[in-house]
């Protein structure tokens, strides 16, 4: 992990890098919580699919980045975890 944390704060003086980091925070932090959330809860992609009507090609997507998920979706995610979603602005 050293290795990827040098790697990126020497990319974090590149202007561009920096800004295209801040752009794709809110996706990654997304994510993780999603996936923080499904571990904590000792469920598969494919169980959460199954609880919350979302497909498991669906959030693997949404998992990894490549799709940003609508309110809408997040609220069945939370719901197929038992949990309620919250959204702030800092």
């Amino acid at each position: 992990m050293n290795d990827l944390r040098r790697y990126l704060e020497k990319q974090m003086t590149d202007p561009a890098f920096c800004a295209e980091h801040e752009a794709t925070r809110t996706e990654f932090e997304v994510a993780r919580a999603l996936i923080e959330a499904r571990l904590a809860s000792n469920m598969t992609q494919k169980e959460l699919a199954e609880r919350s009507g979302i497909r498991q090609s669906n959030i693997s997507r949404i998992e990894n980045g490549t799709c940003s998920p609508t309110i809408s979706t997040l609220q069945l995610l939370a719901h197929g975890l038992g949990k309620k979603l919250s959204i702030s602005f800092r």
